[in-house]
């Protein structure tokens, strides 16, 4: 792969970082294209552009109010980049119905974002198994 790609790559992931830990409009609409969808256990309906994607940290800090991902590994390819986060919060709100209990965690979570031609990201695909195993269960939408 060409080193310039793989550096805009690792760029936009750090960048991508900080957006989901501030919830930075702006750098969410610089990053994410509005072609985007992103799939959350909180809806069955796909939610789209950056306005979409930061609906799904605002829920998540409804639930966790501290939470944070910290990039631990990743590899990158011309449209592709694989993320393992540390993701750290404190269960301080409802989350899925479950009253907050005060616990604090710490978890590794998988995602794959896909890059458009102008390098925005378009798809995030995560936690897809654990949907899988909520949604039955009636945990999650």
């Amino acid at each position: 792969m060409d080193n310039n790609i793989e550096k805009r790559n690792i760029d936009l992931i750090k960048k991508f970082e900080k957006m989901i830990n501030t919830a930075d409009k702006e750098l969410a609409s610089e990053l994410i294209s509005e072609k985007a969808s992103f799939f959350t256990p909180a809806s069955d309906k796909p939610l789209y552009g950056a306005e979409g994607y930061l609906s799904i940290v605002h829920w998540m800090r409804t639930g966790f109010s501290d939470v944070q991902w910290h990039i631990d590994d990743l590899v990158t390819s011309s449209d592709k980049i694989a993320v393992r986060w540390i993701l750290t919060g404190t269960h301080d709100g409802e989350f899925l119905g479950v009253k907050p209990t005060g616990i604090k965690i710490k978890t590794s979570v998988m995602n794959f974002y896909y890059l458009d031609e102008n390098g925005k990201f378009i798809n995030d695909i995560a936690a897809e198994g654990m949907i899988g195993i909520l949604r039955p269960l009636g945990l999650c939408k």
